[in-house]
């Protein structure tokens, strides 16, 4: 199984601690470690999990808004995006659990034209304010159909590390890897008023793969 290169550090910290509390356990425990090790073994192979790169033939798209991740559509709706934007655009929201994959992804293809991180709390990642005051970052492409899309990943109450690795002027592909976020957050993608919304509130989606907008040719 491959795994993502945000793993290392955590996955080394994981491994120590694992070796030590599980010594600890056989010296001071003798048989009954077990009750100690299994469960420690469980946590062990849930963040080898955690970390997995899906292989995923991806496609490319121009009209299409593709998942950014995987997870559940927790909302869409017409918001103010006061950010980028600064005006009315329909937000959907993609939920990860702690056993998702948290690879996050262009959701159209283009260029970036923004990009900005900002420090903030750590509500709840479904809490409808933590699309503002989380720490989040924030994403614009202008599209290969000369649309503004706007995206950000936000940090949610377990989740407390998001990378990106995008910059300004980077050509952007729908599907393709951007950054990370560890266990457990949330993807907003704010859309034009007249795009065309397939998703609908509980669909569970695969990143990359499943096509939850399709924006109107320009």
């Amino acid at each position: 199984m491959k795994l993502h290169r945000e793993s290392k550090g955590t996955i080394t910290v994981a491994t120590i601690l694992f070796l030590v509390l599980g010594a600890l356990a056989i010296y001071f425990l003798k048989i009954w470690s077990l009750l100690i090790i299994a469960p420690l073994l469980i946590i062990y192979c849930l963040i080898f999990w955690f970390f997995r790169v899906p292989n995923r033939t991806i496609l490319d798209h121009r009209e299409n808004v593709i998942a950014p991740v995987d997870g559940k559509v927790v909302m869409i709706k017409e918001v103010e995006e006061n950010e980028f934007i600064k005006g009315k655009a329909i937000q959907v929201s993609i939920f990860m659990s702690p056993l998702n994959v948290h690879i996050c992804r262009y959701p159209v293809s283009g260029k970036v034209i923004y990009k900005k991180y900002h420090p903030g709390k750590y509500l709840v990642a479904w809490h409808e304010k933590s699309s503002t005051e989380n720490e989040r970052t924030t994403v614009a492409i202008e599209t290969e159909t000369n649309h503004k899309v706007v995206f950000r990943q936000i940090a949610g109450y377990v989740a407390r590390r998001i990378v990106f690795y995008c910059n300004e002027g980077d050509p952007a592909k729908a599907g393709h890897e951007f950054g990370f976020i560890k266990f457990g957050s949330r993807m907003d993608v704010f859309l034009p008023l007249d795009t065309e919304i397939i998703c609908k509130i509980g669909d569970i989606t695969k990143g990359g793969l499943d096509v939850i907008a399709k924006l109107k040719e320009n």
